[in-house]
């Protein structure tokens, strides 16, 4: 019977610094996606997929990222007294269970695979999953670590979100040599990391979701540098894969947001400001308004 994924890891440890000054004093995760920080859309889709313990990976500046997720009890009663109930419902939503996070400091930037690898002594011998924040996937259904913990329990090994990606655009991400494909399922030979586009072994691009097995860590073990000068997870995967371990691309239901980016950020606001009844019929008169006016001014 093969072992649930109950435990998260979330890379945290960044400076955000395309988001300057603004980073200078919160760190890039608790960013208001219109109401909610990035790390909360992150921590609501690891929950809805049976998530049970969450590791996140800091650094130096990201007290506020701690914080949050503590009971902030003078607001609570102060929501109480006033009757704010929905405010406090929500509120509440961010606090966690004792002893149900953990926070290990990575104190060198070395890349993502060296910041899985600094979480290393808080896994066992089981899957976990890793969470990259900056990644927010609107998933209508079922959000899309679930859907990966899903199709998980049938393949086992190792998996990573995939999306189709075009044109010169696939050398900003990881890349899937794939062997075969079935339905949203593709079994992976290798994978490479930020290749040049006409040396892409195919338009699959992993993004901000995985489910590793204990395996992989061992392979972060060595620390072998790889593009950038960094540790990559995409090579310590591939180097399962070369090894005979069963690794997958899952093509996910959904849509991608790369809130790491300005643009990105911008887009995931307005699509997920339009998502809210409360707020669509004005925004949208505001966007057309907008647009109406930037053409006038052509």
């Amino acid at each position: 019977m093969r072992k649930r994924v109950t435990k998260a890891i979330f890379p945290v440890a960044g400076l955000g610094t395309r988001f300057l000054p603004a980073t200078k004093a919160i760190p890039k995760e608790v960013l208001p996606l219109v109401d909610k920080p990035l790390i909360q859309y992150a921590i609501d889709e690891a929950r809805a997929a049976g998530i049970e313990e969450f590791i996140f990976v800091t650094a130096r500046g990201k007290s506020a990222l701690e914080d949050y997720f503590d009971t902030a009890p003078e607001l609570e009663r102060t929501l109480r007294l006033k009757k704010k109930y929905d405010l406090l419902a929500e509120v509440e939503k961010s606090n966690m269970d004792s002893g149900a996070i953990a926070y290990v400091r990575q104190t060198e930037a070395r890349g993502l695979g060296h910041a899985v690898w600094c979480a290393r002594r808080l896994i066992a011998d089981e899957p976990v999953a890793v969470l990259l924040p900056d990644d927010v996937i609107d998933a209508p259904g079922a959000p899309c670590l679930r859907q990966m913990v899903d199709a998980h329990r049938e393949t086992g090994g190792c998996m990573v979100a995939a999306m189709e990606v075009e044109g010169a655009a696939i050398s900003a991400y990881g890349v899937l040599d794939v062997e075969s494909r079935d339905g949203r399922l593709a079994r992976v030979r290798s994978m490479v990391e930020k290749p040049a586009p006409e040396r892409a072994p195919s338009n699959l691009a992993v993004i901000g979701r995985y489910i590793l097995t204990p395996s992989v860590l061992d392979i972060l073990n060595e620390q072998r540098v790889g593009a950038g000068g960094e540790i990559q997870l995409t090579d310590a995967i591939a180097a399962e894969a070369l090894r005979g371990g069963r690794v997958h691309g899952f093509m996910f239901e959904g849509r991608r947001y790369d809130c790491g980016s300005k643009l990105g950020f911008l887009q995931a606001t307005v699509a997920f400001g339009l998502a809210r009844p409360e707020f669509r019929d004005e925004l949208t008169a505001f966007l057309r308004d907008g647009v109406a006016r930037a053409d006038a001014a052509e």
